[in-house]
């Protein structure tokens, strides 16, 4: 357990947090907020755990920052200085987001900012901020052009219209869609898949760092990082044996 807020199960490598606000549609306040922050962190510093699932208690995902309640310092500032968004980006430990409901404005923002997103088939994705008034703070306007391209990103944004679990798959906004009663499972299956290893972690930190790089400037990264490193080669013969013989 983390918190009343949000629960912390570990299968084996794989760390399973679970947003549990249901009387509140899974709304991000201040506590929930911090508690997700703190997690991140914990599970990036756990030299045991290496990968992380996130999703939420149902019927929804969440419905984002949970405007009900005033924060002090004032809303933005606090948004900002505890954001799940930049603490899931600024990790190295993979984490899959397993979409159950409803994913709206800052949730979408945590989605994004995810290694993979899979949805439930009752999953559908909205960003509601201008319909709010207010302008989004977690990254979306960086995310969601990069995940599903600019037109449709504005689209989304102006009109805040909801996307269903299909069409976020047709337009590239999650990964895969799996039954309901089976997203848990699938996504932990997922999880435990990801090799347990030193590349797995460097793989994200040059996925994070390329994104901000020209193609030729990332590829002379990825050169550079993989000469640097020792190759297991009794490992890249073993990999390679069990390919061979799949």
């Amino acid at each position: 357990m983390t918190g009343d807020f949000l629960t912390s199960e570990d299968s084996g490598r794989v760390r399973l947090l679970t947003i549990n606000r249901p009387e509140a549609k899974n709304a991000m306040h201040a506590p929930l907020r911090g508690a997700l922050v703190q997690a991140m962190v914990a599970a990036e510093l756990d030299d045991t755990i290496g990968s992380v699932v996130l999703t939420a208690v149902d019927p929804v995902f969440s419905a984002g920052v949970d405007f009900k309640i005033h924060d002090n310092p004032p809303a933005a500032e606090a948004q900002f200085l505890a954001s799940p968004a930049r603490a899931i980006r600024s990790m190295r430990t993979p984490v899959v987001c397993a979409v159950n409901g409803a994913c709206i404005s800052g949730a979408l923002e945590v989605a994004l900012s995810c290694s993979f997103i899979i949805a439930s088939g009752k999953a559908r994705f909205a960003d509601t901020h201008t319909r709010l008034g207010v302008v989004a703070t977690w990254g979306l306007t960086a995310l969601l052009p990069r995940a599903v391209g600019v037109r449709i990103a504005r689209e989304l944004s102006l009109t805040g219209r909801f996307v269903d679990a299909e069409e976020a798959l047709r337009i590239g906004l999650v990964n895969q869609v799996v039954a309901h009663d089976q997203l848990v499972s699938y996504a932990m299956k997922l999880a435990h898949e990801i090799p347990f290893n030193d590349a797995s972690r460097d793989l994200m930190d040059l996925y994070a760092r390329g994104e901000n790089l020209s193609l030729a400037a990332a590829l002379d990264l990825e050169t550079s990082s993989s000469l640097r490193r020792k190759v297991d080669l009794e490992a890249f013969s073993k990999a390679g044996r069990q390919f061979s013989s799949d």
